[in-house]
């Protein structure tokens, strides 16, 4: 434990608070795990009975501390970091702290990570489904679910990494075998303070790259690389690829950057045709791209990105169908959580009727309502910074018939789906895509695409019902 430190204290008691006090009991290490919730802390009872203290809401250290690992949610301005920090006390995160282990086994795993604004989950989901078609022993984890440090305890040799700007922000010396950083948008301005600040935590996925990914067709994306990228660059685009990039011609995904048998005459090597890519969107074809280039660098054959694009089924809340009556189909696309991966989500309907709101983290929406106040048939708001959103509407979409419902409101996303439905019409769609985070009225993003889905099930099932009071319109 020397490189780590004896005395280590976990601050948050989360899902990776609880990953990272488990290695480090399990390394030998004396941990102590503060956080607010004496109810999360209470959860890890078992941890307490392995040796480990458990302490409700510390502001500083315990003396003697040599490291701190904070979850990601963390502020640095947070007193505990901050008085971490005016001691001299290293802070690393939990992504961080499964890197240096990794570092410490004879044959550490190679990392491909992935992060970005949007699209990082479906990112490193078809990763992990393409490096296993090839018979790979990988596993997506990160920010996707299993915390990096689990990953690495299970002895894996390639991980698929997604990483939040969060994380990065925390880590150090991570230095990935291949990295990307997907595209750009604001998003947790609140946390970074400006967009610089978050684009720079995300460049940190370049550090140490042997090959670096970047996405041609998003100018952050390429500036980013070009900044901070040392090593041999991709760049992946929706069009013909030139020599070194990935791209589409053809009803083909190309790869003219990692050649092998197989090469067309035109010095392209097929991947895998469009419908292989099963996810709808121009932007889902651009992260399936990056996985297959990210899976090349690691020497996968053509092959295995077909197979693997093909058994790739995308998580839950992600442009989902959850029901469908009269030609109006209602999708979940609860992931959404900013006006970039709404726009997405957008643009793939023609005619709909928007349901958005929540808490917009910084970000600024008049561009979003205004690229798609066409398509809009009407909008249905709910969470606390909706305002935000009818400003906007006022502004870009003053003739689309406006629904908001208070916060308040006893039940808000089932009034919400009702007011949609008077809205709709044949031939359009219902669709969530909040372009807010969901924390003012729901536990997080999956618990408000739950809501929904049972909210349409229910009215779709049930007697019809007006509509909300509706300001305008």
């Amino acid at each position: 434990m020397s490189r780590l430190g004896r005395r280590v204290l976990v601050a948050g008691a989360g899902v990776s608070g609880r990953s990272a006090a488990e290695a480090l009991l399990a390394e030998g290490a004396e941990v102590t795990v503060t956080d607010a919730s004496r109810e999360r802390l209470a959860g890890l009872a078992e941890l307490g009975s392995a040796g480990a203290r458990l302490l409700p809401a510390l502001s500083e250290p315990p003396e003697g501390t040599d490291l701190v690992v904070t979850s990601p949610g963390w502020r640095p301005d947070s007193p505990l970091l901050e008085n971490a920090a005016a001691r001299g006390t290293e802070v690393i995160g939990e992504t961080e702290l499964a890197w240096r282990l990794d570092r410490s086994r004879e044959k550490p795993a190679d990392w491909l990570a992935v992060t970005g604004t949007n699209g990082k989950t479906t990112t490193v989901g078809m990763l992990e489904s393409i490096l296993r078609a090839a018979g790979i022993d990988a596993v997506a984890c990160g920010n996707v679910g299993l915390p990096a440090v689990d990953a690495v305890r299970a002895g894996h040799e390639v991980l698929a990494v997604e990483l939040s700007s969060f994380q990065l922000h925390w880590s150090d010396t991570l230095a990935p075998y291949a990295g990307v950083v997907l595209n750009l948008a604001e998003d947790h301005l609140d946390w970074h303070g400006s967009l610089r600040a978050y684009g720079l935590a995300k460049s940190a996925v370049y550090r140490g790259n042997t090959v670096s990914v970047y996405n041609l067709d998003d100018p952050t994306s390429t500036r980013l690389a070009r900044e901070h990228v040392g090593a041999a660059g991709v760049g992946v685009t929706l069009g013909a690829p030139s020599e070194g990039q990935l791209g589409i011609a053809d009803g083909l995904l190309l790869d003219r950057a990692f050649g092998e048998e197989g090469t067309t005459e035109g010095g392209s090597v097929p991947l895998a045709a469009l419908t292989d890519v099963r996810q709808v969107g121009e932007h889902n074809l651009s992260n399936a791209l990056v996985a297959c280039a990210l899976a090349r660098c690691r020497g996968v054959p053509a092959r295995a990105c077909a197979e693997g694009l093909r058994a790739f089924a995308p998580g839950q809340h992600r442009s989902v169908p959850v029901g469908e009556e009269d030609g109006v189909v209602y999708v979940d696309d609860s992931k959404a959580t900013n006006p970039h991966a709404a726009a997405a989500a957008l643009h793939a309907h023609s005619r709909l009727v928007w349901i958005a709101g929540g808490l917009l983290k910084g970000a600024e929406v008049d561009e979003l309502v205004r690229a798609h106040a066409s398509r809009f048939l009407g909008v249905v708001l709910i969470g606390t910074e909706s305002g935000r959103i009818a400003e906007a509407l006022e502004r870009h979409a003053p003739g689309v018939p406006v629904v908001r419902i208070p916060p308040e409101h006893e039940d808000p996303m089932g009034e919400a789906v009702r007011s949609a439905r008077e809205l709709a019409e044949p031939d359009s769609a219902v669709v969530l895509a909040p372009a807010a985070a969901s924390m003012d009225m729901y536990t997080d993003y999956a618990h408000r695409g739950r809501e929904f889905a049972a909210a349409v099930r229910a009215v779709l099932a049930g007697p019809e019902s007006g509509p909300a009071e509706r300001p305008r319109g």
